[in-house]
């Protein structure tokens, strides 16, 4: 069994090659050679995704499969919630925790109810227009406005990589596994007493925002806020992330 091996859950249109070369040879050299998985409805589960098999279940199990447990999660956005339910379900299988943009859930019924909805006729909109349109539309939100900083060859990169989804795959990950799909962890944060980084950018004020938050509420947690980076820090802003990405994970 190795030592060290963090697990590493991507975004929602991302997959296990969207973490970029930076972050995974930084990370084999500091805390050794991350595992990858992909995350229903993304990668080499896009193909023939349907709401039937893209499941909070179905997500906490591919990662299951995937460790040599206790193991250390690192989530970013959607991959961040999801490594919260895992925790939550498997307090005794993680050692440490980090968490870059994401978020417990939305803890009120109606606002999760609206989320609900919203990501329904989104996840319609993917089917209807498919997912190049969808991709546009995407990228042009202002949450990932700092994505322009990015170079050329990152951006295209990352660009491709969303490419490569599928409408079904989108749209079921959506309807499964999105934010007003997925019960609140706000109210179990207290019982996952794990060492927790969470990892936030100083331009995306919303998740800095729930980062705090979060760190109020987890017993073991400290933020860190990445200046000059928006809600994807490991791109944006790869050397900081891994400095204190990789020094948490050799913690202790």
């Amino acid at each position: 069994m190795r030592e060290r091996y963090p697990i590493l859950l991507h975004g929602f249109t991302g997959s296990s090659l969207s973490w970029g070369d930076a972050v995974l040879d930084g990370l084999a050299s500091a805390a050794g050679a991350p595992v990858l998985v992909d995350l229903p409805g993304h990668g080499r589960y896009a193909q023939g995704s349907d709401e039937r098999v893209v499941t909070l279940a179905a997500a906490l199990a591919a990662i299951d499969d995937a460790g040599e447990w206790p193991a250390d999660i690192v989530g970013y956005s959607m991959g961040g919630r999801i490594a919260l339910h895992f925790a939550a379900a498997h307090p005794g299988r993680v050692r440490r925790l980090v968490l870059e943009s994401a978020s417990p859930g939305l803890a009120d019924p109606k606002e999760r109810a609206e989320r609900r909805l919203q990501d329904e006729s989104l996840a319609d909109r993917i089917e209807r227009e498919g997912v190049p349109s969808f991709v546009d539309y995407w990228e042009a939100r202002p949450l990932f406005e700092s994505r322009l900083q990015l170079p050329d060859d990152v951006r295209s990169r990352q660009r491709a990589e969303r490419l490569r989804n599928t409408e079904g795959g989108l749209a079921s990950s959506l309807r499964g596994l999105g934010t007003g799909a997925l019960p609140s962890l706000w109210e179990r944060l207290p019982a996952i007493d794990v060492p927790t980084l969470i990892v936030a950018g100083e331009l995306d004020s919303k998740f800095v925002d729930i980062g705090r938050r979060m760190a109020q509420h987890l017993p073991d947690a400290r933020l860190t806020i990445v200046s000059g980076a928006g809600h994807t820090v490991h791109l944006e802003k790869p050397d900081e992330w891994l400095e204190v990405v990789g020094s948490f994970l050799l913690r202790g």
